[in-house]
Order: structure tokens, then C-alpha cells, then sequence
């Protein structure tokens, strides 16, 4: 027996034992409400996703191929359309399909000071929030879907089609929720460890099974993208990430997943000289990383700090901002070893920021990790901030120059030229373009690969053109043939807009509250019936 028919029996059972006064109650309608509500709060989804990306690992390990790609979300309505569309598009399947919350989004389109950079200006609960908004987004998608499934069902009992019954039913029961795993942007903790904990528990609490944290200062923050980042000790870090642990472990969340994150590649700086007991230990190696010169007694000047190094009495170098530099040069390095101290201290996941997305320089850094530890994980920003066409065509570029081609047709300070779109180099960087996620899971240990602001972009894109459209001489015309026209004909269920806000659901809900005396909204005269 399904779950479904089991509730109706439940619910009937229930309504026998409560007399007369629940006559009116349906068990099948509550068995409906029940279907439609399968996750009753965030940590039913944090382990429901957990389990799904525990497994989602181990698959990867068997098999590289079976790598998971997510797309970063701002507002729970794009979420939500991004789960239906892959569930329309690949079978009714979300298989190895997550959603990404990115801190910089949260910044620049979710806070109440306007918009931001991604420095952790922002209010540390919209993260907890927006993770909220996008399963309360999905779990209504469910809903509306099954709502759909209902009403198929109950034409089909009306028709006396049992065939037809029995295959709705089989949907019913086997259907496939819109509730995929999230992987949750904490930023640098928004402050010291305790204050990582509470906001890790808050996120947890709204649904994420998965937390991402980065090495730079909290106070320093930038994005990964930007000038001037500042990595701290790894025990300052390690510290955090237990947080996060402890936080899954006390929400009974046992298999959740920690992303750590180092920004070393392009950190050139650091707030703090790691505390050393003995030479080689973890701090000592940190330190060793810092640019300094040998001095004496003799030739410190006023306000000098210095550190033994090596038997020998050095000085780091000191900006006026009271911030070390590191020695250049040093940056992969520290990166592999920020990869092997984080795992080795509770993280699951590695995550490297990088400057460009170049297969070889991220491989090389995940194949020294897994030297160490072998079964190293990476998710990797396949960034906005990169440009793409420009960096795979220079690629391409100098491993031509490089095999003796004749490279006079090509600038390559100028490679972004649409006509080099048609010719061989154009091509070749596309078709590098299209594998590099499956590439990258081969060939650099990249198990998840995610976009972080996709849809600021294809939002920005797109109002573009509807703007210059309608507000031209196309007026709703520009409209009609941009956005309605091919609504209606690719099927994108937003066309009817009552529908995805929940109309059909109350109507439901009025008629199993209300019976004959529910006063609905999808009448004749609903001009939704037009689609």
C-alpha cells in the first residue's frame, strides 16, 4: 500500500474515533494536504539533502562522471523555476542537481542597506532567511505539482477511466520532489567561531545541509574575486569549521557537509603571525610563508616586530595597514596546504578560488592534495567574474603558437572579436568551454561545479532587452513576441502566474473547508483559462 493510500486510512481511522463533529472531514483530502507537505520543517530537509549528497560523493568516487552542478539563487521564485525546469527538461529528474546560495548575492540584492559588495556588510540572518525562502519556494512547487496530479485524478474517477486512474495514481505515489540540496554561503563566519556556530545552526535550522566557509579575516572579508583579500591561521579557520560541525552534530544532523574554502591562490596577506610551539608545526608552516628579511639586534628600528625563523632573527614585512605580506609565489602552495589541513580537521569538501579557469593549474593543486588525502573533493566557481571566451581563447591560442600553427590571422590581445567566433580557435575554446565541467570532474577531482551568479545576470540580460523593446518603437509587442509568445511555446509554467502563486491550491483548500459553499477563483471567467 502507498504512503497516500495509507494516510487516507489513517485519516479515516482518526475520523471514526472523533464521532459526528468530523463528519465533514475528507480523509482523501487530508491524505492531499499530507502529500503536499512532505518535509514539516527545515531539519527534515537538511537530512533528507544530506543523505542525497552523501550519497551523490560516494557515486563520484566510484565514477568521475557522475560529477553534481548547482546555479546561485537570490530569491526563492528562481530557485524554484530552475528545479522545474530540470525536472521538465531531464525526465522528471533533479538526479546530481543542487542549488547554490551565494553570499554575494545575499549582499548585493537581498540586504536592507541597498546593495552591497561581497564583504559581509550585510545582515548575518538574510542568509538563514533567503535558505528558508527557497525551500518554502520548492516545497509549494511540489504542491502545486501534486494539486495538478489531484485534479487528474479525480477527472479520471469521474470519467470512469480506471486505466487512466491507476496511472495518475502511480505518479502520485512515485512523485519526484522539487527539494534538492542547497550548498550554503556562510562567508568567514560573520565573526569569531561562536558567532559562526550560531549562525551555522540558524542556516541549518531553515534547511541547508551543506555550509561553505572561507579563510579570509571576517572583518576583511572580500570577494573571492577582488584585490586585498586576507587569509588567517589555519587554526583560527579549523576553529570555525569545528563550529559548523558542532552545530550539524547538536541538530542531530550527523552526515553534513562542509565546504572549506581557501582564498590563498590570490591572498597575498595576512592579519595575523600564527602561534608556533615547535619547528614544522602547523603554525610554523604558515609562517614560513611570510616575506621577511634577516636582522640584528643592531638594525631593528622602532615598533620592529620580529619572529626566530630557522635559528635566524627575521622581520616580516608590515604595511601601513598593520597586515603581513606573504612572499610571492607562494600562493599554490599555501592553497594545497590550507586543501590538506581542512580535511584532515572535519572539512568534506575543498573549494580553491582561482583566477581563471585553467583545468592544469586547478588539477595540479587537487593532485598534490590527494597525495595526502585521496579521495579529495573539490567544488569549483565556474565564476561570472571570469571571462570565459576571452581566457579559453588565449588558451587555445598559445597551445597553437605553441604546436608550430601559423597564429598571423589572431590578435591575442583582442581574441574577444566576433569574427573570431566562426574560425578554428573560436571553435576549439567553445568545445573546451562545453567540457570543461566534465573535464575538470576527470581531470581535477571537481565534484561539484556550480555558477554563482547566473541568474543576476540573465536577469539583467533580459530586462535589458524587454526595456529597450517596449519602451521603443515595439511597445507590447516587445512584450508579447520576447516573454509571452515563447512562454506558451516552450510550456514554461509561469505563463499561467495564479497558478504558480498558489491560486488552484486555495481553491482546494476553500473546498475542502467550505465544500458547495467555496467561492473559487479558477471559474470561467479566470482569464488564466486562456493558456
Amino acid at each position: 500500500m502507498s504512503q497516500y493510500q495509507n494516510d487516507i486510512k489513517s485519516a479515516a481511522t482518526l475520523k471514526d474515533a472523533q464521532g459526528a463533529s468530523w463528519n465533514a472531514i475528507n480523509p482523501e483530502s487530508v491524505a492531499r494536504m499530507r502529500a503536499q507537505n512532505k518535509f514539516k520543517d527545515g531539519i527534515a530537509i537538511a537530512q533528507y539533502t544530506a543523505d542525497i549528497m552523501r550519497k551523490d560523493m560516494d557515486a563520484y568516487d566510484a565514477d568521475s562522471s557522475k560529477y553534481t552542478q548547482s546555479l546561485g539563487c537570490w530569491h526563492g521564485f528562481i530557485g524554484q523555476q530552475k528545479m522545474i525546469s530540470i525536472k521538465k527538461h531531464f525526465e522528471g529528474s533533479t538526479d546530481r542537481r543542487y542549488l547554490y546560495l551565494s553570499g554575494w548575492m545575499v549582499a548585493a540584492l537581498r540586504s536592507e542597506f541597498g546593495p552591497l559588495p561581497d564583504q559581509s556588510m550585510h545582515e548575518k540572518t538574510s542568509v538563514a532567511m533567503l535558505i528558508k525562502e527557497l525551500y518554502t519556494f520548492l516545497r509549494q512547487a511540489d504542491a502545486r505539482e501534486l494539486g495538478g496530479l489531484f485534479r487528474e485524478l479525480d477527472a479520471a474517477r469521474s470519467a470512469g477511466d480506471s486505466a487512466k486512474e491507476k496511472e495518475v495514481q502511480a505518479a502520485i505515489d512515485g512523485h519526484v520532489t522539487h527539494v534538492v540540496p542547497i550548498i550554503a554561503d556562510i562567508d568567514a563566519g560573520f565573526g569569531n567561531a561562536e558567532a559562526t556556530y550560531l549562525m551555522a545552526k540558524q542556516m541549518i535550522e531553515a534547511g541547508a545541509c551543506c555550509i561553505q566557509i572561507e579563510n579570509q579575516v571576517s572583518d576583511e572579508k572580500q570577494c573571492g574575486h577582488q584585490d586585498g583579500k586576507v587569509t588567517v591561521p589555519h587554526e583560527d579557520f579549523l576553529g570555525k569549521i569545528r563550529a559548523v560541525r558542532y552545530a550539524f552534530l547538536e541538530l542531530g544532523i550527523d552526515n553534513g557537509i562542509i565546504v572549506a574554502r581557501t582564498d590563498s591562490l590570490g591572498a597575498g596577506l595576512t592579519k595575523q603571525i600564527a602561534v608556533t610551539n615547535e619547528p614544522g608545526d602547523l603554525g610554523d608552516q604558515y609562517n614560513a610563508f611570510l616575506d621577511c628579511e634577516e636582522v640584528t639586534l643592531d638594525s631593528m628600528e622602532n615598533g620592529d616586530l620580529v619572529i626566530k625563523q630557522n635559528g635566524k632573527l627575521v622581520r616580516p614585512k608590515r604595511l601601513p595597514s598593520n597586515l603581513f605580506q606573504f612572499k610571492e609565489g607562494t600562493g599554490e602552495a599555501r592553497c594545497v596546504l590550507d586543501c590538506i589541513t581542512s580535511l584532515q580537521n572535519g572539512a568534506d569538501l575543498i573549494w580553491i578560488e582561482t583566477e581563471k579557469p585553467h583545468i592544469t593549474q586547478i588539477g595540479g593543486m587537487v593532485n598534490a592534495v590527494r597525495e595526502v588525502i585521496p579521495n579529495a573533493k573539490l567544488v569549483y566557481n565556474n565564476s561570472p567574474s571570469f571571462n570565459w571566451t576571452l581566457n579559453f581563447r588565449q588558451q587555445v591560442f598559445d597551445a597553437m603558437a605553441e604546436a608550430g600553427s601559423d597564429m598571423s590571422a589572431y590578435d591575442r590581445n583582442d581574441l574577444m572579436d566576433v569574427k573570431y567566433d566562426e574560425t578554428e580557435l573560436g571553435q576549439t575554446a567553445d568545445e573546451k568551454i562545453r567540457t570543461f565541467q566534465a573535464d575538470g570532474a576527470r581531470e581535477a577531482g571537481i565534484f561539484h561545479h556550480l555558477i554563482t551568479l547566473p541568474t543576476y545576470h540573465t536577469a539583467a540580460l533580459s530586462t535589458d532587452n524587454l526595456s529597450k523593446e517596449y519602451f521603443g518603437d515595439q511597445g507590447m509587442l516587445g512584450y508579447v513576441k520576447a516573454v509571452q509568445r515563447k512562454e506558451i511555446r516552450e510550456g514554461i509554467a509561469c505563463v499561467k502566474h495564479q497558478n504558480m502563486t498558489g491560486s488552484d491550491m486555495g481553491d482546494d483548500h476553500k473546498e475542502y473547508f467550505s465544500g458547495d459553499a467555496a467561492l473559487k477563483a479558477a471559474g470561467e471567467d479566470n482569464t488564466m483559462n486562456q493558456f
